[in-house]
C-alpha cells in the first residue's frame, strides 16, 4: 500500500511538472491599450520631423507663421519630390492661389487612403487579439488591421490598402501596401501624388506628455488648430498617443520621409457625420463628385 501511494504521488508530481513546463511563459510586456477616442484637431495635420526628410508643407502662411488652410500651396521645391511630382503639387497650388478650391478626397466625400486620412481630427481605436480597427471622423472612414499576419502574395488594391500589424513591446507597428488610386488620389492636402509602389509603416506608442512636447510644439508652429468640437483639454499632461510614420514610393519620392501625429484624449463624444449629405460645393458653385452607382448592388 505504501508503495502504491508513493508511486501515485510521484506520478502526480511528474504530471504537474510537465504541465508547468508546457504552459506558455507570460509575456514580458503586456499589450498596450490604445483604445478610445483620440484628438488631433489641426488643419493639414502632419507634424514635420525634428530633422531629416519630411512631408510637403504649406508655402502660404498666416501672420502668426502657421500654415494658412484657406490657401493650400504645397512646397513643390521640397527635395523629397521627384520633378513630375513637384509639378503636380505646383499645379494644385496655382489653382489655390487663383481662388479655386481644387478637389480632394475629403471635399468630394471619397475615401482618402493612407497617409491622407491622418489629417482627420479624430480617430477611434478598437483592439481585439487578431485585429485593430481604426474609425476616422470624416464620413465614418474605417481601417482594419490584421495582426500577426502577412500580406498576400498578390494584393488587391483597396481604399486603405492591405494593413498588417504586430506589437513590438509597447509599440503597435502597422505595414500598409496596395492603396487604391481613386479619381482624386493624393496622399496629402497639397495634391502630392502616389503610385502603386506606395508603402507606409506606422508606429503607435503611448508616451509621456513631456516626451512628446517637442513634436507638439513643432505641430503648433506648423498647423493651425481647427474649430471647436474636436478638441482636447489644453491642460492635459498625461499620456498621449504618438504616431510616427514612414512613407516611401520610388515612383514619386527621392527618399523615404517621416512625420508624426501626436494625439491627446478627446473631450467630446464621437460625432455622427456623413460627408455625402452635402452635395453642393458652395465655394465652387457646383455639385461635388460624390460616389454614385449606375446600377444597384443587389
Amino acid at each position: 500500500m505504501r508503495f502504491s501511494t508513493g508511486l501515485t504521488l510521484s506520478l502526480c508530481a511528474a504530471a504537474v511538472a510537465a504541465s508547468v513546463a508546457a504552459a506558455p511563459a507570460p509575456s514580458a510586456t503586456p499589450t498596450p491599450d490604445f483604445s478610445g477616442i483620440w484628438s488631433h484637431p489641426f488643419l493639414t495635420g502632419m507634424e514635420p520631423p525634428k530633422s531629416g526628410p519630411g512631408p510637403v508643407t504649406n508655402k502660404s502662411r498666416r501672420p502668426t507663421g502657421v500654415a494658412n488652410f484657406q490657401i493650400l500651396v504645397g512646397d513643390y521645391t521640397n527635395p523629397i519630390l521627384k520633378p513630375d511630382a513637384g509639378q503636380i503639387v505646383k499645379q494644385h497650388g496655382d489653382l489655390s492661389l487663383g481662388g479655386i478650391g481644387y478637389q480632394t478626397p475629403s471635399n468630394q466625400c471619397w475615401p482618402g487612403g493612407v497617409p491622407y486620412v491622418f489629417w482627420d481630427f479624430l480617430v477611434q481605436i478598437f483592439q481585439t487579439p487578431d485585429h485593430v480597427t481604426m474609425l476616422y471622423r470624416h464620413g465614418n472612414e474605417t481601417r482594419r488591421v490584421r495582426l500577426n499576419a502577412s500580406h498576400p502574395a498578390k494584393v488587391t488594391p483597396s481604399w486603405y490598402g492591405d494593413s498588417v500589424g504586430r506589437y513590438e513591446g509597447d509599440t503597435l507597428v502597422i505595414d500598409t501596401v496596395g492603396i487604391k488610386k481613386g479619381p482624386f488620389a493624393m496622399l496629402d492636402m497639397y495634391g502630392t501624388p502616389f503610385t502603386e509602389k506606395l508603402h507606409v509603416v506606422e508606429r503607435y506608442r503611448l508616451v509621456d506628455y513631456d516626451t512628446a512636447k517637442d513634436a507638439i510644439d513643432r505641430n503648433a508652429k506648423e498647423n493651425s488648430m481647427a474649430g471647436e468640437g474636436w478638441g482636447f483639454d489644453p491642460n492635459y499632461r498625461g499620456k498621449v498617443l504618438q504616431l510616427h510614420f514612414t512613407v516611401e514610393d520610388e515612383g514619386v519620392f527621392t527618399t523615404p520621409w517621416t512625420s508624426t501625429i501626436t494625439y491627446r484624449p478627446a473631450v467630446n463624444p464621437w460625432p455622427e457625420l456623413i460627408c455625402a449629405e452635402n452635395t453642393r460645393e458652395y465655394y465652387n458653385n457646383r455639385d461635388s463628385a460624390i460616389p454614385t452607382a449606375d446600377k444597384p448592388d443587389f
